[in-house]
């Protein structure tokens, strides 16, 4: 199984390490090869400091090299991966069916590249805006710390990531066995 990839889109600046790293750490154990994306090269920042390489920049993704496509959260996610560069990839990754995940405020970018429509998501929400955002957009809020709806994993922030990154391994090796 080690062949099998999945991708994980970080922004270059301020994401959230825990819901990296957890999910992450899950997934490789299992066998799953993670590569990492943000919107700039180099090595990326976290919100506390610590750093992780980018192999690859969202505009050179070939989402069909990848079984899914995770988005991380973060304070720096809405600034960096809020754009069409993302809508595009996650559109793409959406019609070939491939498993999709966003944790933290990461679930809004879903929301707003059109894939979470008439689907049960949740979210961050500390600033009390996620409701209107996911109505605007026909997203079903779920207030839980994880939300699987078809191929899509949804959670609320790093205290949810162990959960978000099992339910994450649990989608991939169904689809991919």
């Amino acid at each position: 199984m080690s062949h099998k990839k999945v991708l994980f889109v970080v922004a270059h600046t301020g994401y959230q390490s825990v819901e990296y790293n957890e999910p992450k750490r899950i997934l490789q154990q299992a066998g799953f090869v993670v590569v990492t994306a943000s919107n700039k090269e180099g090595t990326a920042t976290a919100k506390d400091g610590s750093t992780t390489a980018i192999a690859v920049t969202i505009s050179h993704v070939s989402i069909q090299d990848y079984e899914g496509i995770i988005f991380i959260g973060g304070p720096g996610a809405m600034d960096a991966l809020d754009n069409e560069e993302s809508y595009e990839l996650l559109r793409e990754a959406f019609a070939q069916e491939k498993i999709i995940g966003a944790i933290c405020v990461a679930p809004r970018i879903l929301a707003n590249a059109g894939i979470l429509t008439s689907v049960a998501a949740t979210g961050w929400d500390e600033d009390g805006q996620l409701k209107g955002i996911f109505n605007a957009s026909d997203v079903h809020y779920t207030p839980a710390p994880v939300v699987v709806d078809q191929d899509i994993v949804t959670a609320q922030g790093p205290q949810a990531a162990q959960e978000f990154g099992k339910e994450l391994l649990r989608l991939l090796t169904s689809k991919t066995t």
